[in-house]
């Protein structure tokens, strides 16, 4: 097989790897920030020491997905970022913001930090839906009009109700006592809101674009195509029916979020399958927005070194860290 023509698919396996990552890892951790409305001082502070040593480490990814964009496919890059300054803006705002606040809400006068809160919760629903916003333009291929407009923001809502929901099991899994008994009472708040997200977005996808439409309903792909559907219904029932279980609170504190997160890679499995082989639906296939296999090589090179670098760090604070949240403190 030649190298023009299986590179092109590694870094394309690549950028999505780094993309789902950071779906989940920083999901949750704007799910927690989302989920900061309402909740008392003491809550905010443990929510935020839930968070606190594996935020800057998740937001890594989505450095390393974009930059596998700008560089492995540069035909692609400036048409998808020119169609998607005004969000990009919006997503950069909501995670300085909430960078910002995340330091000064703690050192800031009493007087100050509702603000600095108010500023972290605001940052990542910014962030949230500015992201959810991104997904829906770039998988109706930037097209104009009010279907288009509507279908970006149901993605938009949906995704924010995604990343609380795992926000509120992270918090089941990181927290005792009344905060546990908190996320529960959330998680079952947002839980309708991210099924009939998915089920809108399942029924909107093909009737927006013919490619989609040709791949989930033709012969024999649909048979192909209908484990995925079937495990994200079977999922999302199964985590409801946890989630009135006293169990969620004890030994299987860990299972929401586990659900949670294999409803999101079933969900990038169904999106990967929808636009292979296309970098931007039906406009530009992966080979055609590829730089020179000569580039491409040289990138490779670094990404063997960086990723599983990477990927090392991520594990190792997350074993570092593993177990409840403590008080929050500040060196």
């Amino acid at each position: 097989m030649s190298p023009d023509y299986w590179m092109p698919l590694v870094f394309l396996g690549l950028m999505g790897l780094a993309m789902l990552i950071y779906v989940v890892l920083d999901g949750f951790d704007l799910g927690v920030g989302m989920l900061m409305v309402g909740a008392s001082d003491a809550h905010k502070d443990r929510m935020v020491a839930s968070i606190g040593p594996f935020w800057d480490a998740n937001e890594t990814w989505l450095v390393l997905g974009v930059g596998v964009l700008l560089i492995a496919f540069p035909k692609a890059h400036g048409l998808i970022l020119n169609a998607m300054y005004l969000p990009v803006a919006v997503m950069l705002l909501g995670l300085i913001l909430r960078g910002v606040a995340f330091d000064f809400r703690v050192k800031a006068d009493a007087q100050w930090k509702p603000l600095w809160n108010r500023a972290f919760m605001g940052g990542s629903l910014l962030a949230a839906l500015a992201q959810g916003w991104m997904l829906g333009r770039y998988i109706t291929g930037f097209e104009s009009g009010w279907a288009f407009t509507l279908f970006s923001a149901a993605i938009a809502l949906a995704l924010a109700a995604a990343y609380a929901l795992l926000g509120a099991g992270w918090l089941l899994m990181k927290a005792e006592g009344e905060l546990q008994r908190l996320a529960l009472v959330r998680a079952k708040k947002v839980w309708p809101a991210v099924v009939l997200g998915l089920a809108l977005i399942s029924l909107a996808t093909p009737w927006l674009s013919p490619t989609v439409r040709e791949r989930w309903f033709q012969m024999p792909a649909l048979i192909a195509l209908l484990p995925i559907p079937l495990m994200t219904g079977l999922a999302l029932l199964v985590l409801r029916a946890q989630l009135n279980s006293s169990r969620v609170l004890g030994k299987l504190c860990w299972l929401p979020f586990v659900l949670t997160v294999a409803v999101m890679v079933l969900g990038f499995f169904g999106l990967a399958y929808s636009l292979y082989p296309y970098v931007m639906i039906d406009r530009m296939t992966v080979w055609q927005a590829a730089a020179a296999p000569k580039s491409l090589a040289f990138i490779l090179v670094g990404c063997a070194i960086t990723v599983p670098v990477i990927l090392a760090y991520t594990v190792f604070a997350y074993r570092v860290f593993w177990g409840k949240a403590a008080e929050l403190h500040y060196g």
